[in-house]
């Protein structure tokens, strides 16, 4: 078969393809075409080689508003100084841990 006929051909298979709205996997398996060599002539042609979806058809985008990012606020917190020691303790802290290094800091201290 000459190149020319070749081609003729695959226009015609491609043309097919794409008018059917078929997935690729399913039209070549009905019309026994190998689907590589689908895409490959579909990407030769100058053709999208994404299946069903065709140059006419624009794909709709939605907009989305992106709330700006909330600053982020500083965790309250205290410091306490118990000689050479200083220990930070942030909201919601532990208060029986923090007795505990209390009491173990005043002894060295």
């Amino acid at each position: 078969m000459a190149r020319a006929e070749v081609q003729q051909k695959w226009e015609t298979r491609v043309a097919a393809f794409r008018a059917s709205g078929e997935r690729a996997t399913s039209w070549c398996k009905v019309n026994e075409v190998n689907r590589r060599q689908l895409y490959a002539w579909m990407k030769r042609l100058g053709g999208s080689s994404e299946g069903t979806v065709s140059a006419s058809k624009p794909i709709p985008f939605v907009q989305v508003a992106v709330a700006p990012e909330a600053a982020a606020r500083p965790i309250p917190s205290i410091r306490i100084q118990i000689g050479a020691a200083t220990i930070e303790v942030d909201a919601g802290f532990n208060t029986a841990l923090l007795r505990d290094v209390v009491q173990a800091l005043e002894g060295v201290c």
